[in-house]
């Protein structure tokens, strides 16, 4: 048996496993093999995905990652996950300043330790070619209007007049593996209730409900503004509690960074025995 040093965080509910790069090595197991034994919530620790920082030589990153969902399936981005990456790799001096670049499977992110302790993420460009999403058919499902985006990850977006979370449970199975998705999708149902504040609930790819997803809130606020439902800045309620998002873009204009702002906390650490 192999003990591995491993901690727990959250951002908002969303919850994930850390360890780091040399703990991995140790266990000698694939990393999908390894987040599925971890995140499983009887048998493991209990997580939506696993994330190992790894050390980056080039040029255009300080640090790099590795991020597997609980079934042991990779995802491109996370940000509930790269707040808590942030403060994971600042707090144990694998990197030693508060803004710095991360290299991802959906090209470099760059997180920002505030000074009120907050975690503020430039999450990139949305990405609306359909090709690239990617996304396949009519924005139309059955009964449910929707406006597909990417964070680096896929976004199916649907706004409803009922409560989001019921509707995320009824029907994100089914839409996370829409024919329209060949890579199937992250399913968010939105609540608008003002120009400045939605309430969503998610379906995440890999994981199923789940109680905060950072590109979804970012993905949502993209579909608001892009459908004239809220303004440019906004408060987004998640189950699991309060993300902000900012994104200056507009239908006319949608190549514009998504700011992404919430919390990343400890859980807990420990010892773990594989």
């Amino acid at each position: 048996m192999t003990n591995i040093k491993i901690t727990k965080m959250h951002g908002c509910g969303n919850d994930f496993v850390f360890m780091d790069y040399e703990e991995y090595i140790k266990t000698g197991m694939t990393l999908e093999e390894l987040s599925k034994r971890l995140c499983d919530r009887h048998f493991g620790i209990g997580a939506d995905g696993l994330i190992i920082p790894v050390p980056y030589d080039g040029d255009e990153a300080d640090i790099e990652w590795r991020y597997y969902n609980s079934d042991g399936t990779t995802a491109q981005m996370c940000g509930n996950g790269m707040r808590c990456f942030a403060k994971y790799v600042y707090d144990k001096g694998l990197v030693n300043k508060k803004s710095f670049a991360v290299k991802t499977l959906a090209g470099i992110k760059k997180p920002e330790i505030l000074d009120n302790g907050l975690i503020k993420v430039n999450m990139g460009k949305p990405i609306l070619n359909e090709p690239d999403i990617p996304f396949k058919g009519e924005k139309q499902i059955g009964d449910f209007k929707i406006t597909p985006v990417s964070m680096g990850n896929p976004h199916c977006v649907i706004f409803t007049d009922n409560i989001p979370l019921e509707m995320a449970q009824k029907y994100g199975p089914e839409l996370e593996k829409h024919p329209y998705f060949p890579q199937k999708t992250n399913v968010e149902f939105i609540k608008v209730i003002s120009k400045n504040e939605i309430e969503m609930a998610v379906y995440e790819r890999g994981c199923g409900i789940t109680l905060a997803c950072g590109t979804g809130a970012c993905a949502s606020v993209v579909a608001c503004v892009l459908n004239n439902l809220t303004e440019n800045k906004v408060k987004v309620n998640l189950p699991g509690g309060v993300v902000n998002v900012d994104w200056n873009g507009t239908a006319d204009n949608p190549l514009q960074d998504v700011f992404l702002i919430g919390p990343a906390q400890y859980t807990f650490v420990a010892d773990f025995m594989l």
